[in-house]
């Protein structure tokens, strides 16, 4: 999980008010200048080892990214900790204090989210990979393709938008004219985290989703947690609303992730972050797949 000294005063151009994900953008790609002449693309032991590589330095890029839109020291992992357990330290770790605990629930919740999102098809970022790897890029260049398409509102940022639209509902007695406001295509308004192109039904992972909502808040004592309380709600309503019910809107995957983020206090700005993390074991298998079938002429959408 540790990266090269080097990359790290990256870091130090950044602005110190960047988005977290224009930071990975650069950085990630950045790393295809520290691994270029020696892999070979097209041998089997090469790619799994780029594949380890990427994988065990996201959180570390991800962790540092985030410190530093905070203007907080960049953190390194420790070796007696769990994949997930670093990354945790290295996010929420304090300068000032030498032990770091946290609460094996969220450490198991946020293994459930990261596998849960790890892939999910050709969608948008997946086939950008793809197409960028099809010209033989270099792999951390087609994992920053990725990461810049996922980066869109209409992709990874979906469940930033799902607290958006708590926050402006406010409270459960607001919801029945939200929900009247959605229904009228002229106000503009959209239930986010609701509806899939794929699942034409309760979207399988919201569910998983909701249980980790749950345990995460019983380890942090805020079962009242009123983002949770709004989105139940909700869902309860909206399942009952034969327009929704018509046109097959149910939960999806966002719905619930992002209460589980805000609940951690980690700030919406880094949600697509912690997705472009766990999509990357994704990304990087579709990639080493197309090279591995063969299926790598070079892409030509039409």
């Amino acid at each position: 999980m540790l990266i090269h000294s080097k990359l790290i005063e990256f870091y130090k151009g950044f602005n110190y008010d960047a988005h977290p994900m224009a930071i990975m953008c650069g950085v990630v790609g950045g790393l295809s200048a520290f691994y270029h002449g020696d892999i070979n693309i097209m041998d089997p032991r090469d790619r799994e080892n780029i594949a380890i590589k990427l994988i065990a330095k996201m959180p570390t890029i991800a962790a540092a990214a985030y410190r530093t839109s905070i203007g907080l020291p960049v953190v390194m992992p420790k070796k007696e900790y769990s994949y997930m357990e670093n990354f945790l330290y290295m996010l929420f770790s304090n300068p000032m204090k030498e032990e770091f605990k946290i609460d094996p629930r969220i450490i198991r919740a946020m293994e459930v989210i990261f596998i849960t999102h790890a892939d999910h098809e050709q969608n948008a970022s997946t086939s950008t990979v793809r197409i960028t790897g099809s010209s033989f890029a270099n792999p951390f260049a087609c994992i920053s393709a990725g990461i810049v398409s996922l980066w869109g509102p209409a992709h990874g940022g979906a469940n930033e938008a799902v607290i958006n639209m708590l926050e402006t509902i406010g409270s459960a007695d607001k919801i029945p004219e939200f929900i009247k406001k959605v229904k009228d295509k002229t106000a503009g308004f959209r239930l986010m985290g609701f509806g899939h192109r794929v699942y034409k039904n309760y979207d399988p992972r919201a569910k998983i989703m909701a249980e980790m909502c749950d345990s995460v808040l019983d380890a942090l004592g805020d079962r009242d947690n009123k983002f949770l309380k709004l989105a139940t709600a909700l869902e309860q309503l909206a399942l009952k609303d034969e327009y929704f019910i018509s046109r097959k809107l149910y939960p999806n995957v966002d719905f619930y992730t992002g209460i589980v983020y805000k609940a951690l206090d980690i700030p919406p700005r880094m949600f697509t972050v912690l997705f472009a993390v766990a999509r990357t074991v994704g990304w990087i298998c579709h990639w080493n797949e197309m090279l591995a079938e063969g299926l790598n002429k070079i892409g030509r959408p039409r």
